[in-house]
């Protein structure tokens, strides 16, 4: 009897550590530099995180790479900062890229998952435009949530996750050579993959 109640709760501990990562799955973008692990928050961001899960289901991320870098000194001096890394498909397979539809825009006033370090967004340029290219934050970056000062439509971008292991990977990205706001060379994503 003592073995089977032990069984019992083992099982179901092990029930809910598995329902608790369905909730918060999570994906490893694997580069050159090293791997980065981040948590997605589909309650949060559904249309968001389904998107960016089926991209990563197809392939597409396989060879790609972080191309773009936003810091302090390549940001014109009378217009607000951001710090990220910019990274997806745009310069490995722009035809893909340029075909997908949009997805639907869901603001961090809807999400509540603002913009701090390590959050992972949707590049876009129009709210609805958001597709394959993300982001990842360096520090807190409040004028890209819902009503910041970064972009003309106070929409903000689509928040979806954060990273939970590898943020000295995001950091040594961000130090790579650049020029004009562009790796040089871009800084290799080998995949990215659910863990």
């Amino acid at each position: 009897m003592k073995q089977l109640i032990v069984l019992l709760s083992a099982a179901l501990l092990f029930a809910s550590c598995k329902q608790k990562n369905s909730t918060t799955p999570h994906i490893e973008i694997q580069t050159e530099k090293g791997d980065i692990e981040i948590e997605l928050y589909p309650l949060q961001a559904p249309k968001t995180v389904a998107a960016f899960l089926s991209y990563i289901d197809s392939g597409y991320y396989n060879n790609s790479n972080f191309y773009r870098v936003l810091n302090d000194e390549n940001q014109p001096s009378n217009a607000p900062k951001t710090e990220l890394i910019q990274g997806g498909i745009w310069k490995s397979k722009n035809k893909i890229a340029t075909k997908l539809p949009g997805i639907p825009h869901e603001t961090t006033r809807q999400t509540g998952i603002l913009h701090t370090d390590g959050v992972i967004s949707l590049a876009r340029l129009e709210p609805g435009t958001a597709s394959t290219e993300f982001f990842i934050c360096i520090g807190k970056q409040p004028g890209l949530d819902y009503g910041g000062e970064n972009i003309a439509d106070k929409q903000g971008y689509a928040t979806f996750g954060k990273v939970v292991k590898g943020m000295d990977i995001v950091r040594k990205i961000y130090r790579h050579t650049e020029n004009d706001q562009y790796f040089d060379p871009p800084v290799a994503i080998y995949n990215i993959v659910r863990r």
